[in-house]
């Protein structure tokens, strides 16, 4: 039994499943972690959620910022943005299979054996991982509850960038969603900053990469993706950054936890 993981999918199928040959990937008998973002901007982002699904429990991945951006838009909340190529996944005859279940992954996932942590973008540096996985939990409750289409207009928008106890349910919703799936850079004090996207270092001098304001806690191995420009460097102890941009011309990484190799697999510009 070997366990794997793979940085962002954004709709490159065909990287996905060269690199599960690569590796022998047997669903009965391996695991796949994914970091979220099965869709999006490359060419089969229907095929990518396809074949999640149908690994069953043997795949475990958790939501990237493009797909709940899908199931707002699959909801009638927004329009698919203009480089995304999902319209094939809103005219599917599985639309709704493939809808439900996307729906009903986790924010945060944590490995029973291996204890490792994956969210989709990181965990910002305020929350301890009890408090993070607190926060998820709720989340995700109220994104697959009834009122769910109403939780995802709601979650939209760039404030607030601290975490206190007076938050309204919707700024405590909106923040988890953007700690989760969208943050990349920090204040020093530890706010978010959900603007920049480029390298660290081409940063202002007073924001930071969430996972260098997190060094003094006594956290798991952190799993995440999202953030393309690192190219997969992290500095950080026990820090993985899997997102290698596949979908920009770089490459789809897959890491074997036993062992700790990287696998990648070439991509052409799909965006």
């Amino acid at each position: 039994m070997a366990t794997y993981l793979i940085g962002d999918l954004q709709g490159c199928r065909h990287e996905l499943d060269y690199l599960l040959a690569e590796v022998g990937f047997n669903a009965s008998r391996d695991e796949l972690w994914l970091t979220g973002d099965l869709v999006a901007r490359g060419p089969d982002s229907l095929g990518c959620l396809r074949r999640v699904q149908a690994l069953g429990n043997a795949a475990t991945t958790v939501l990237g910022n493009h797909d709940l951006h899908l199931l707002a838009v699959a909801e009638g909340l927004f329009a698919p943005k203009v480089n995304d190529k999902i319209t094939p996944i809103l005219s599917a005859t599985d639309r709704g299979d493939l809808l439900y279940w996307l729906r009903h992954q986790p924010l945060l996932a944590q490995h029973s054996e291996h204890g490792f942590v994956m969210t989709h973008a990181g965990i910002p540096p305020q929350w301890d991982i009890a408090q993070a996985r607190k926060a998820a939990r709720w989340a995700e409750a109220e994104l697959q509850s009834s009122q769910y289409a109403t939780r995802l207009k709601q979650m939209y928008g760039n404030e607030p960038t601290w975490w206190h106890d007076d938050l309204s349910e919707i700024e405590q919703l909106r923040f988890t969603v953007n700690g989760f799936t969208r943050m990349r850079l920090c204040h020093g004090d530890g706010r978010l900053n959900l603007e920049f996207k480029r390298k660290p270092i081409e940063a202002p001098t007073d924001l930071y990469p969430w996972f260098e304001l997190r060094q003094d806690r006594q956290d798991p191995p952190l799993i995440f993706g999202h953030w393309a420009a690192l190219e997969g460097r992290c500095e950080a102890d026990d820090v993985h950054a899997l997102d290698t941009g596949c979908v920009w011309g770089g490459s789809m990484t897959l890491l074997c936890w036993e062992t700790q190799e990287h696998i990648v697999a070439p991509c052409p510009v799909y965006a």
